[in-house]
């Protein structure tokens, strides 16, 4: 009796454990680069700080809302990478389209450079409201110090989706992100 119920736990328990792991492969999305207007002037180096991102934002699931004092959030739709880390890749590559002329470094990479400008950006909402529309508010800030000054301005940003599913809030979150590096990119203007 006993070794019947040995064996019945070594089959069981794997059997078990297999059915509450498996669930189907999430789907991972990442935010593409877009062209935008070109400056003739910028700070010859530029270090983007990593991306201060909302707590919410925080997380491998896509946030579809932040609506009604909940969070809409997709269990198998998944980020390829953090979102701070994409947004920053994303900006770097976006910025240096913009300002042909500076060296645009995340503060992360590998690359160390005396920078003439630090940027900061924090991204406050990253989700679609009640219509649907997407809606990025951000901060950015800039530290330039040949000559020591500073500039800063708030974001708003909404864009409707092409489509009302993920693929549709991620194409406009692509959109927004590249709005966002064209108001920054003037922001890094002499």
């Amino acid at each position: 009796m006993m070794l019947g119920r040995r064996r019945l736990s070594a089959i069981a328990v794997p059997a078990l454990v297999g059915a509450c792991g498996a669930s189907p492969d999430p789907v991972l999305y990442t935010v593409a680069v877009r062209p935008g207007p070109t400056f003739p002037a910028g700070p010859r180096v530029v270090q983007l700080r990593d991306i201060g991102l909302a707590s919410y934002l925080d997380r491998k699931e896509i946030v579809r809302s932040s609506e009604d004092y909940k969070l809409g959030v997709m269990a198998n739709n998944w980020w390829g990478e953090s979102l701070g880390s994409l947004l920053g890749r994303v900006l770097v590559v976006e910025l240096s389209q913009r300002l042909p002329n500076s060296k645009i470094y995340s503060e992360s990479g590998a690359i160390n450079a005396d920078p003439n400008a630090v940027l900061g950006i924090n991204i406050q909402r990253l989700d679609t409201d009640k219509a649907g529309m997407l809606i990025l508010l951000a901060q950015a800030a800039v530290e330039f110090n040949r000559p020591r000054r500073s500039a800063s301005r708030n974001f708003a940003i909404s864009r409707q989706p092409p489509t009302p599913d993920v693929t549709g809030q991620v194409a406009a979150i692509s959109d927004a992100v590249g709005e966002l590096a064209d108001g920054v990119a003037a922001l890094l203007q002499p």
